[in-house]
């Protein structure tokens, strides 16, 4: 609803561009993993391979008798596509795929690997958690190394934040022990303190206190994975720190500073 009432509010007085909202039309799947070219190539006659269909490109294929929308990219650090179809197709591109995908030993996950556990192995980031007005894309680890020449909203702004120094920075962080006082295994679920581990706070240059943007399992490292900015001298690998929940101190250790993912660092299992 942001996003449309800010292209709403900018639309030109002349009706030369109109806007359509077809949220409520189309729904999308995920294919993703390491039988997902398998899988797709399995329902469709269209050219699917690594060269024919590569990473980060988009075009229309045919699925079963389905028209389709594919989009090759992945939030979960795996090979695949997102599927789009208009939304009365939806259970049937379903329905098509968990057929195909029974032999292939497919899985039917949800939200939680999308959402949470699978995007913090890759490091990426999340509107609402990470992404928030306080903190600039430069904090966030999201600028890019190089600058367009063309004119953008924001601008500016964008190009005085490359130019300082950032008060603060993102980081992936791993929980060494997650045993209470009482014995009890505790698992962060993220706005928690990340403290100093004498119990300390940290804050940065500009007054903000630390604190756990998003936290879940990191099951492909057997670690329980927090993601906090930090300031530039707590930001550095290896740095041990605490994290406050339940009225108790838990150790953490800073593992990434920056967007390199802790899962398949170098991005060869979805671009393959």
């Amino acid at each position: 609803m942001f996003d449309k009432k800010w292209f709403v509010d900018h639309l030109p007085d002349d009706g030369s561009a109109q806007l359509f909202d077809a949220t409520s039309a189309w729904c999308t799947a995920g294919v993703w993993g390491p039988s997902a070219r398998d899988l797709v190539a399995s329902v469709t006659e269209d050219d699917v391979s690594g060269k024919g269909f590569p990473f980060a490109t988009c075009r229309r294929i045919t699925i079963d008798t389905l028209g389709v929308l594919a989009s090759r990219i992945s939030y979960v650090g795996e090979l695949g596509w997102e599927l789009h179809v208009p939304m009365e197709q939806g259970a049937s591109l379903w329905d098509v795929l968990w057929e195909a995908g029974r032999p292939l030993g497919v899985v039917p996950v949800g939200i939680g690997v999308y959402a949470m556990t699978a995007r913090l192995e890759k490091s990426y980031r999340a509107h609402g958690n990470e992404l928030e007005l306080e903190y600039d894309l430069v904090e966030a680890g999201m600028a890019g190394p190089s600058l367009k020449d063309e004119d953008f909203v924001g601008r500016e702004a964008y190009l005085k934040q490359r130019a300082g120094d950032p008060a603060a920075l993102l980081c992936t962080l791993t929980v060494d022990d997650h045993t209470s006082s009482s014995g009890v295994k505790r698992y962060m679920m993220g706005r928690e303190p990340i403290l100093l581990p004498d119990g300390d706070p940290i804050v940065d240059a500009k007054g903000r206190r630390s604190y756990v943007t998003s936290a879940g399992s990191g099951p492909s490292l057997g670690k329980h994975l927090l993601m906090a900015y930090l300031p530039p001298e707590r930001a550095k690998e290896g740095e041990r720190l605490a994290v406050e929940y339940f009225g108790e101190r838990y150790p953490v250790t800073v593992a990434v500073v920056g967007a390199r993912p802790l899962f398949d660092p170098e991005n060869e299992r979805m671009k393959r």
